[in-house]
């Protein structure tokens, strides 16, 4: 039985064991968690860091490993590129396309030079910033390390704390886009065809509850899909063809801001949700046989439909219920038996202790929904978040911010 290593155990990447698993593979799943979610499904599972690139290799060599893959987790790009690389197995990107699809900076300037929108950015030195402006560092992941800064004392505060999360040090200081609409559009290339397969809304949690950078519900598809495809669409492509990009998921972040998109995050992965759940029970197409494929070094074996992007007037969400801080003593309703959710991912247990950190950590569960219409949609995220119940050990209810559905407009 030939054998494939999944690098990183969090639950997005079951479906990757899932697979391999359909596809007579055996399973070995490796990073630092003893009880990653990926690990408890897989066959075997190994304790490395997933940036002990040589340990793993080893671990490839010891196993006889013939594929490696990874598609979700942002700190795993690179060092999964570098294991392929150094193990001598497929991979989907290269060191040069992984480096442009994570520094923020590489990004910005790949963009600009093929006449895609991005943020105005400032200097930490700057004395013409125009207030309030969003700080973070250049290879951010999950809200970390980032800030709303509305003086130049908050700026100041702002950068060290950047700083502290960023891996070299380097740092974005862009326009707060406060009052844009947040947009996501993701693709999967086959052989060098691109297909739109998701976009989408995201709605960020209240700045009163500090939850300004945490997105509470992610809407699929976009109401801005077809001003997408009419002024952007050709200009993104163009940039992933420029970059040499040939298979694979690759995904960017960014604003609705006058008609006009600005991008401002980027990765040469699938969002971290389970929203490709979504799309196989809407058109029984799983783009993890695909995955699979590219890393065992086959022939792509699924057909995408061109209009994947559209759900065929359907319409999908990504649900995230936040908590506040204390310790869970009852959690219930996340996995009910509602017909319209497809997958649901808690991201906490009972007995778990939750702090103040107001970034994706403060986040309960991932709940993805399909409905027939924008209405059923509405209705089924209220019958949700109705149904989940999480109190603390004094009985308190600690959803710290439940989802207002009349914010989603279209």
């Amino acid at each position: 039985m030939e054998k494939i290593l999944i690098l990183g155990g969090t639950a997005q990447q079951i479906k990757l064991v899932e697979a391999a698993k359909r596809k007579g593979l055996y399973t070995i799943v490796v990073d630092y968690l003893k009880d990653s979610h990926a690990k408890r499904i897989a066959d075997k599972s190994y304790m490395n860091d997933i940036h002990d690139v040589d340990g793993i290799v080893q671990v490839c060599k010891e196993e006889g490993v013939k594929g490696v893959i990874c598609g979700y987790i942002d700190p795993c790009q690179r060092p999964y590129q570098k294991i392929c690389s150094q193990f001598n197995v497929p991979c989907y990107g290269s060191e040069e396309q992984f480096y442009l699809m994570t520094d923020k900076h590489a990004f910005k300037k790949m963009c600009i030079e093929n006449g895609v929108g991005t943020i105005k950015e400032y200097q930490e030195n700057d004395h013409d910033i125009e207030f309030p402006v969003f700080v973070k560092p250049v290879d951010s992941r999950g809200s970390r390390g980032q800030s709303v800064c509305y003086n130049y004392e908050e700026l100041k505060k702002a950068c060290l704390y950047a700083k502290s999360e960023s891996s070299n040090g380097d740092i974005l200081i862009e326009k707060y886009m406060k009052g844009a609409q947040e947009f996501q559009v993701t693709y999967f290339f086959v052989n060098g065809t691109p297909y739109l397969i998701r976009t989408a809304d995201s709605y960020c949690g209240s700045e009163e509850k500090h939850l300004e950078k945490v997105v509470a519900c992610a809407v699929s598809p976009s109401k801005y899909t077809d001003l997408y495809v009419e002024k952007a669409h050709a200009k993104v492509i163009n940039v992933f063809k420029n970059m040499g990009y040939k298979n694979g998921p690759i995904f960017m972040q960014g604003f609705v801001y006058e008609n006009d998109f600005y991008f401002f995050d980027p990765g040469l992965r699938f969002p971290g949700v389970d929203y490709e759940r979504i799309i196989k029970k809407a058109y029984g197409v799983d783009l993890m046989d695909a995955m699979i494929d590219i890393a065992m070094g086959k022939e792509i074996s699924i057909q995408i439909p061109k209009t994947c992007y559209s759900l065929e007037g359907k319409k999908a969400a990504v649900l995230f219920p936040t908590v506040c801080k204390g310790t869970i003593k009852t959690l219930e309703g996340i996995d009910s038996a509602d017909e319209e959710i497809v997958s649901a991912i808690p991201r906490c247990e009972v007995g778990d202790t939750l702090e103040w950190t107001y970034n994706v950590n403060q986040r309960l569960a991932e709940i993805d929904v399909l409905s027939n219409d924008l209405d059923d949609l509405k209705n089924a995220l209220s019958r949700i978040q109705k149904n989940i119940k999480v109190l603390d050990e004094e009985n308190h209810n600690m959803i710290y911010e439940y989802f207002d559905v009349e914010r989603i407009d279209g």
